[in-house]
């Protein structure tokens, strides 16, 4: 018999960390947030070393996403798609940041820990965030750990920008970059 249902699930501790952070006024206090969230992913070992936080308005937290590809069995539980998921769900809206009458509502801001691979790329497009708000970049990614992130248009940056989705890189990137060099130098081991 097919299966008619998806189930994906980010670890207990999840709580224990949202608890602590229900709004995060700054860019930078919002990419801390998601590299605490991959850190913590990977001393858990429960997935990979990425997070990712959705921040409606006001800065309040919406939803958080870990890497949990293994765990969960399946290709698309990447930190952003998990993050853009449960916001989703929990807003009853498959973009964000539009009510049903198309009219804008937001800011709605992604914070996550590394710059999205070609995958969540894409979900950003649909997803409907204002702002993206990143940690390390994908050469960081590519060269700490054996992820290989895919491929983006030559001007990726541009393309979110002419979707109306502003892009702040390099936020905390050392501590990012930390994390994935932890991972990495322990043999990569995927969780």
């Amino acid at each position: 018999m097919l299966r008619a249902q998806v189930r994906l699930a980010l670890p207990e501790w999840i709580h224990e960390v949202v608890e602590q952070a229900d709004v995060c006024a700054t860019d930078a206090d919002k990419v801390a947030f998601a590299i605490e969230l991959s850190r913590r992913n990977i001393h858990a070992q429960t997935g990979g070393p990425f997070g990712a936080a959705v921040f409606g308005p006001d800065d309040h937290l919406v939803a958080v996403g870990v890497n949990r590809v293994l765990p969960q069995s399946t290709s698309v539980a990447h930190a952003e798609i998990m993050a853009y998921l449960l916001a989703q769900q929990g807003l009853g809206r498959a973009r964000l940041n539009e009510r049903a009458d198309g009219s804008h509502f937001g800011p709605y801001v992604l914070a996550t820990s590394s710059q999205p691979c070609c995958q969540c790329y894409g979900a950003t497009i649909w997803a409907g965030i204002d702002r993206l708000l990143i940690g390390a970049r994908s050469s960081d990614v590519e060269s700490l750990t054996e992820f290989d992130e895919g491929p983006l248009p030559e001007d990726w940056i541009g393309e979110l920008g002419k979707r109306g989705i502003e892009v702040v890189q390099d936020l905390h990137r050392q501590r990012a970059c930390a994390v994935l060099s932890e991972y990495g130098a322990h043999g990569g081991k995927r969780y």
